[in-house]
């Protein structure tokens, strides 16, 4: 069934593309979502001036998604799990963790551009792709490694100074500033 595309529709096209898609998507999703109509003349014409603006878009967010990774070419992290004396993790580490880590060095990417086959489950070093669109991605080393454990501060037990646990309930602590 042809349609005109009367928003971006993600993996699909832009404002104003003729799309041939089946008839169960078109009246399941996008007829009813407004997303597309009837590809006739008057509605080419309205949807002109849309497209020119949606294609400008496009070509802005490829260049900030080439610049995010030629950024990301080479980058190296590290993540920190708990493990055992084997080296495998007791979790794992998945693309939220990989997200998190290059938001801290300051590289901001989606959850969906990390191409991550599987979680990584051991301590290793892992390269990672990061895709961007499906010409451009880059590839980052991860090291997973183990994770702190501070076994030596267990000395001081509950109720150390800064242990929140050890404080009674309510002693110095009724809410108000004094």
């Amino acid at each position: 069934m042809k349609l005109l595309l009367c928003k971006n529709v993600q993996n699909l096209g832009i404002v104003g593309d003729t799309v041939n898609v089946s008839a169960g998507y078109a009246r399941n999703y996008l007829l009813p979502q407004r997303l597309a109509t009837e590809p006739t003349e008057v509605n080419v014409r309205r949807l002109a001036g849309a497209r020119k603006v949606a294609e400008l878009e496009v070509a802005r967010e490829r260049a900030r998604m080439e610049e995010a990774a030629k950024r990301l070419e080479g980058v190296e992290i590290t993540v920190s799990a708990r493990a055992n004396e084997e080296g495998v993790l007791y979790g794992s580490v998945g693309r939220r963790e990989i997200v998190a880590a290059l938001a801290e060095e300051g590289h901001v990417v989606l959850l969906d551009h990390v191409a991550l086959p599987a979680p990584i489950r051991r301590l290793d070093t892992v390269l990672v792709d990061v895709r961007f669109a499906a010409d451009l991605h880059s590839q980052i080393k991860v090291w997973v490694v183990r994770e702190k454990t501070g076994e030596g501060d267990d000395a001081e037990g509950p109720g150390a100074p800064g242990d929140e646990v050890g404080r009674e309930a309510g002693a110095d602590d009724d809410g108000r500033d004094e």
